[in-house]
Order: C-alpha cells, then structure tokens, then sequence
C-alpha cells in the first residue's frame, strides 16, 4: 500500500517589515496565487541609519521581527520554513529617503540580515509603504500627520509623488508639532504684549509646570525648548492643550489649528495636481488627524473648498500590508 504523496516543496515565503522607531513589525505570507497570510511577529524599533547605532539597531529590529514570526508560523509551514529560505521581502522603514546613499545603504545592510540578493529586497520609507497598503497599489493620497507630516500619492500606474516631510526644523506644517510650538510662540507674544491675553498662555504654561505669575516664565520657556530632550515630540505634546482650547472657543488657538488644516490640504492638492488624479481618493493616517477632532474637521472642510472632488476613505491595509504589497511584485519578476 502506497503511502501519500509527498508534500510540494514550499516556494518560499515573502515578508512585509513596517520597521518604526518604537517597534518593528514582520508578516509572513505565501506568494501568489494563494497569497495567504501565514504569521505576524514583533521586534525593536530602528532609529535614523546616520545615528551612530543606527545600522545595529537596523539589522536587530529585522532579524528579531522576522524570528518572531517565524516562530509564530503553524507547525507544517515552520517545518518548510526551516529548509527554504525568504523568497522576497520589503521594508518600510522610518527616515528612508528615496534615492538617496541612506537608501541604498538600507539594502545593503536588509540583504545581510535576511540573506536576500539585492533584486529580491525592498528598502524605502514607511509612509510609502503606508501609501501600498492604504490604496492596495491602486490610485489615491495618503496625508500623515503626526508629530511630523507628509503626503505622498500615487497614480497606480508607476507614477508617485511626495509633498513636505522635511524634517521638523524645516517643513512640520500642518503637524502636531507645529501646533504646540505655533501656540506656544503665540503664548510669548501674549507675554510680551504683542497679541491679547487668553486662556491659551495660562494653560501652556501651566503644561509646562510654570506660573504665569512667574517674571521668568518667558526665560525657562527658551532654555527649555533648546533642551536636547525636548526636540519635536515636546512641542507635539502641547497640541492637544491648543485643541481643547480652539474647542471651547479659544480664538488664537482656533486660528492655529485653521492654518494647519489648510497646510494640509495645501498638500495633498499639490500631490493631485503632480499625478493629475480628478477626484481623488484620501486616507488620512498619523496621531494628530487622528486624535485632533477639530484639526481633521477643518482639514476635510479646507481639502472640499480646494479640491473637490477629493473623498476621505479608509484605509484597505496598513504599512505591513503594503511591505508585502511590494514584496510580492518582487516575488513575480524573480519567478
């Protein structure tokens, strides 16, 4: 009696990294035509490649991810995953620019963490992974607006653009961080008897444990936003505090969140205009379009006056989705 047939040999298994700088995050799946998604891990989260342990960081937050989801994988497909190396993968990973030698880098050091030839990998930034995963690869734009900012869109026939992300010293418009530091400079005017008191100074400066009582309130300010750990992400923590304040009818601080808003749909207009995509489709993403009630309304209410046939929908994936978005084409062309 003749036993069953032995088991195909597995073609191979492709990944999606969306690498962040809290957490790096992997999933596993089957290429085409099943394209089954197999098992999700999580590893350490990566810094900027120029830091001094940035490609360290870099190469841990990929082996570590992709162990635990190896790992994670049922018992038959870790027993195939054990003899067949990765056919594919690809890596969103926070601070890759296109085209630049820190890309290129990135490959280099992806190629020796996941023993992958060059042709096989993908290395570029999260939020154009972000932008697959929203969009499935079709048409649309993808606004971020976090404690940074950036647009990106593509046109799902090859074609993408990108509009602001400049880092926060030059370009953070329509940010969380720029939010906080705009109220906060708007706080000092207030101080020095520039702009009309409001409830706005007493409630920054309180966030900020001082008094407006103080006399050298104003000094502590400017010493303590030069501090090294205040950076972006300590004016983005005042955002919130300027939002409630705009809520319950704060004039200076409504005025604020209106000028983001409309440096917002400034931008994904200039990416529909750079693909000439009528009508496009929009996924807003990022902590302060999410959290930020009124900065989303007005944004929508700006994007319709300047684009308006532009519609807001959600999300058909997330950045790992796009990773794997990506890594199967890559998959297709090596088969």
């Amino acid at each position: 009696m003749t036993g069953s047939p032995a088991p195909e040999p597995s073609p191979g298994l492709i990944a999606g990294f969306d690498a962040g700088q809290s957490h790096t995050r992997c999933r596993l799946a089957l290429p085409h035509p099943a394209a089954l998604l197999l098992a999700e891990g999580e590893g350490p989260g990566v810094c900027h490649l120029a830091a001094p342990d940035g490609p360290e960081r870099f190469r841990a937050a990929l082996q570590l991810s992709l162990q635990s989801a190896l790992e994670r994988l049922p018992a038959e497909a870790q027993a195939q995953a054990g003899r067949q190396p990765l056919l594919a993968a690809a890596i969103g990973a926070s601070g890759i620019e296109q085209g630049t030698a820190v890309q290129e880098e990135g490959r280099r050091l992806a190629a020796q963490a996941l023993q992958l030839p060059l042709e096989r990998l993908e290395v570029t930034g999260d939020e154009r992974t972000a932008l697959h995963g929203a969009f499935a690869g079709g048409a649309g734009i993808l606004v971020i607006s976090g404690t940074g900012t950036i647009a990106v869109g593509q046109d799902g026939q090859g074609r993408s653009h990108r509009c602001g992300g400049w880092g926060w010293l030059l370009d953070g418009a329509g940010s969380a961080m720029d939010i906080g530091r705009d109220g906060l400079a708007l706080s000092l005017r207030m101080a020095d008897g520039r702009a009309p008191e409001s409830e706005l100074r007493r409630a920054l400066w309180q966030a900020l444990d001082l008094g407006v009582e103080d006399p050298q309130a104003p000094q502590r300010i400017k010493t303590l936003v030069v501090q090294p750990q205040f950076g972006a992400a300590g004016f983005a923590a005042l955002a919130p505090v300027v939002h409630d304040l705009a809520r319950h009818g704060d004039a200076g601080a409504a005025a604020i969140l209106e000028a983001n808003a409309t440096a917002l749909a400034a931008m994904v207009t200039a990416v529909a205009v750079a693909l000439a995509l009528q009508n496009p489709a929009v996924v807003t993403s990022g902590g302060a379009l999410r959290h930020l009630e009124g900065l989303h309304q007005r944004f929508a209410q700006r994007l319709q006056e300047r684009l308006g046939g532009a519609h807001l929908v959600g999300p058909r994936g997330d950045a790992c989705a796009g990773a794997l978005h990506l890594a199967q084409q890559l998959a297709d062309q090596a088969a």
